[in-house]
């Protein structure tokens, strides 16, 4: 096409959340933008396709009401939000163990007497830690000397028996790894956004939030279906052979694209998570509950027919499982056991639906973890996403906020 100058004052690349939330605040600023999307859609890893006519996202998603720039961009009631049960399954040898929030659902807690699923010591450890994290002001969550969330555990007084039970099958969901290396710092802030709000998922699925926040920005400024080849000294160059002119230019897309769009920039590593979809003509478990297995054969299941019907078009039963890395033909035929043992049934005879491989699905977050970076990393070059800050939609949404007030203030 040659070269073309659109005579912008910022270009972003990438229409994930992150890069959705800056060039928001950048238009809100009075800048002139370009946010340059590869893919056919914004969302970034928040996309949900239509596959044989089921609604599935791509890889298990929870959305949390609690985060704050959550609360400050999106319209909740519009995203016609369902709710997952306030608390998990945990498949153990004795059989499923309720692990929930007793000041939502009391009459459920009967697994959380002393015996059942831990003991009355380690019941008190986690009151002393779920008050501590629920009541404490952020700042001081976020200050205190990091360390791996399970140094955290034993330090809080946690025994190896409930880790072992519950902490590590739940949070290797959370954190996508099964070591519990993951930042002390995360972990207390993940769970108290868990205790003080409700994981759900939006009626027509998670791309319905990135599709929200989209439809606020001015006509012209999102352009979806076109990559960006490189950053140039004038902006961008685009794959299609065109050229952007820009005073400044924000990277916003995975790690990954990140560093080969600005060499030399250090990133994290990323997770990989694969989650397969199935129809089963009966529904395996009649509630919106998440399942985790203390054996850690899967990451989680959960029946997303039982959160919303509407995710099936012809009344079968959707089941989301999804497990770490990416596993070959006999991983998968080892999971649909485990899962016939867990839900009681021959899973073996579910028909396949889908199956999605997400490669970064999250970064890596070891301690001591900065829980945001600054977005400069060169003058005219600024960088943000959720491996500039933390692995949740706060953490990229925080950062896309961060990254517009710096280009806001040295422009």
């Amino acid at each position: 096409m040659g070269q073309r100058d659109d005579g912008v004052d910022v270009v972003v690349v990438g229409a994930g959340v992150a890069g959705l939330a800056c060039a928001a605040d950048l238009v809100a600023g009075g800048l002139r933008v370009r946010l340059f999307e590869a893919s056919d859609a914004v969302g970034g890893r928040m996309r949900t396709d239509r596959v044989a006519g089921f609604t599935v996202d791509r890889g298990f998603q929870v959305f949390n009401t609690s985060y704050p720039q959550v609360k400050r961009r999106l319209d909740l009631r519009a995203l016609r939000l369902r709710p997952f049960t306030p608390g998990v399954l945990v498949h153990t040898d004795d059989g499923f163990r309720r692990f929930v929030d007793p000041t939502r659902r009391p009459r459920e807690g009967r697994d959380l007497l002393p015996g059942r699923l831990a003991s009355a010591r380690d019941l008190a450890a986690l009151g002393v830690l779920s008050a501590r994290d629920v009541l404490a002001p952020v700042r001081y969550l976020r200050s205190r000397p990091d360390a791996t969330t399970l140094t955290a555990l034993a330090d809080a007084g946690v025994s190896a028996d409930l880790v072992e039970t519950f902490f590590r099958p739940f949070l290797s969901g959370i954190f996508l790894e099964d070591e519990l290396e993951t930042s002390a710092r995360f972990f207390h802030l993940v769970w108290r956004t868990m205790l003080r709000g409700t994981l759900c998922l939006p009626a027509d699925g998670i791309g319905a939030v990135p599709a929200q926040l989209a439809s606020g920005l001015p006509a012209g400024v999102p352009r979806t279906g076109e990559p960006v080849a490189s950053l140039t000294d004038r902006g961008v160059a685009l794959a299609d052979g065109g050229e952007v002119a820009a005073r400044a230019v924000v990277v916003a897309t995975g790690q990954g694209a990140a560093a080969r769009l600005l060499p030399g920039l250090e990133v994290p590593d990323g997770r990989v998570v694969t989650t397969l979809y199935h129809a089963a003509g009966r529904s395996p478990l009649s509630e919106p509950t998440l399942v985790v297995d203390a054996r850690r054969r899967f990451l989680n299941t959960c029946v997303l027919t039982e959160v919303h019907r509407g995710f099936s078009p012809d009344g079968r039963a959707l089941v989301s499982t999804s497990v770490l890395g990416d596993p070959d033909e006999k991983g998968e035929a080892a999971v649909l056991t485990a899962l016939s043992e867990v839900y009681g049934t021959d899973a073996r005879s579910w028909e396949p639906v889908h199956r999605v491989v997400v490669r970064d699905a999250l970064p890596a977050m070891p301690p001591p973890l900065a829980l945001s970076r600054t977005s400069r990393f060169a003058p005219g070059r600024y960088v943000c996403g959720d491996h500039r800050a933390t692995g949740s939609v706060q953490g990229a949404l925080a950062s896309g906020a961060r990254a517009a007030r710096e280009v806001l203030a040295d422009l």
